[in-house]
């Protein structure tokens, strides 16, 4: 599973050695300048918006790799429907208008990001 983290000023979501094959990048990475939202979303679906671009999805069990869309594209890595979604949105100079990614704890991973941007988490 995907791990999305604080390193320095950058906001990193690190693959595992099959979601790099997949995806054909080490990582994804976006400076933490470039966050405007952070938010955990219950229900995959909403978190997920556009078609894909490249990358694999696997109806019902994956998502992963690039979302195009309206606003822009996003990197996608969801697996299966066992947790809530991180979903992150972005602005310029980010490499994507979003990040929604599948964690272990996705209400803990939101405050440190959102304490890492300097932004209050929500009540």
């Amino acid at each position: 599973m995907a791990r999305l983290l604080v390193d320095g000023d950058d906001l990193v979501v690190r693959l595992t050695w099959w979601e790099r094959i997949v995806t054909r990048r080490r990582e994804v990475r976006a400076p933490l300048e470039a966050v405007t939202a952070v938010e955990v979303q219950p229900d995959r679906w909403r978190a997920l918006r556009g078609i894909r671009i490249s990358g694999l999805a696997v109806p019902g069990a994956l998502c992963l790799g690039v979302w195009r869309h309206k606003d822009g594209r996003d990197f996608v890595a969801l697996r299966g429907h066992r947790h809530p979604v991180l979903r992150v949105e972005l602005r310029p100079p980010a490499p994507f208008a979003g990040i929604a990614v599948e964690t272990d704890d996705p209400h803990g991973t939101a405050a440190e990001l959102r304490t890492a941007c300097g932004r209050p988490t929500p009540a």
